[in-house]
């Protein structure tokens, strides 16, 4: 059930993240530029604008969902909020909250064991190594990998990783969560423990959620407003009732 079906606005709400005009461009060497010599390189770079001038405003406590085809700049904007990327154009504004990342592939040392990376992760977010330990046992509990949390990362399957992944960002709490389609990876027992951890959180008035994912009814489910962003492109915001039906008329036509 969505946060706002229950509560009655009385004040407005702060607002949690402000996007102005986001761009983000990746650069790359074509291929023939390999054995190029190094005097002409630089001609050979070339240029793909992930982003092309996204704006948005979250207000403190609501959740977002980020929906588009594969390609469309999901993830890069996840990572440009969460300050992995830096925008050629534009701003992003936390306005002083705290934000975590929760995706496949990003954020944990493959050489490192489960446990170490509990400590990094955690350390990274802003945690004290003390507030880190009071949470490790309930972080392995509910990843619930086994013996595999004292073995290297780089052996773990991507569910393992995942819910080693989910389990931190779920204890380890901070203002802003950003989660990309981890809800959708992992056997089945996994993604309903972590879907109801997911409605157990953002159930915070004061918690911020971003959720990129291509199934449609957890969109619908969990979000108080939808984001619809193609080739780059920021083509709507709105209700799922409003983006959705479009959403898929689009995706049906392709």
């Amino acid at each position: 059930m969505k946060k706002s079906d229950n509560k009655k606005k009385t004040t407005p709400r702060k607002i949690a993240i402000t996007v102005k005009d986001l761009h983000v461009t990746y650069r790359g060497l074509k291929k023939t530029s390999i054995r190029a010599s190094w005097k002409h390189l630089g001609d050979k770079v070339e240029r793909f604008e992930a982003l092309k001038g996204i704006s948005f405003e979250l207000e403190e406590g609501k959740i977002l969902g980020i929906i588009g085809k594969n390609g469309s700049g999901k993830s890069t904007m996840l990572r440009a909020i969460a300050g992995i990327f830096s925008p050629d154009k534009g701003t992003i504004n936390l306005h002083g909250n705290t934000i975590s990342l929760l995706s496949i592939g990003v954020g944990f040392n493959s050489k490192l064991t489960g446990r170490e990376n509990i400590y990094l992760s955690g350390m990274l977010l802003g945690f004290s190594e003390e507030e880190i330990k009071s949470k490790e046992e309930e972080i392995i509990g509910f990843a619930d990998i086994g013996d595999f949390i004292d073995k290297p990362v780089k052996a773990y399957s991507s569910g393992m990783y995942s819910k080693l992944a989910f389990a931190i960002t779920a204890i380890l709490e901070t203002d802003i969560m950003l989660i990309d389609e981890v809800l959708s990876v992992g056997d089945v027992t996994f993604k309903n423990k972590s879907y109801n951890k997911m409605k157990e959180l953002i159930s915070d008035d004061k918690r911020t959620v971003l959720i990129v994912s291509h199934n449609l009814d957890t969109i619908k489910n969990l979000c108080d407003e939808i984001l619809w962003i193609n080739d780059g492109e920021q083509i709507m915001v709105g209700s799922a009732d409003e983006v959705i039906p479009k959403y898929e008329e689009f995706m049906a036509n392709l």
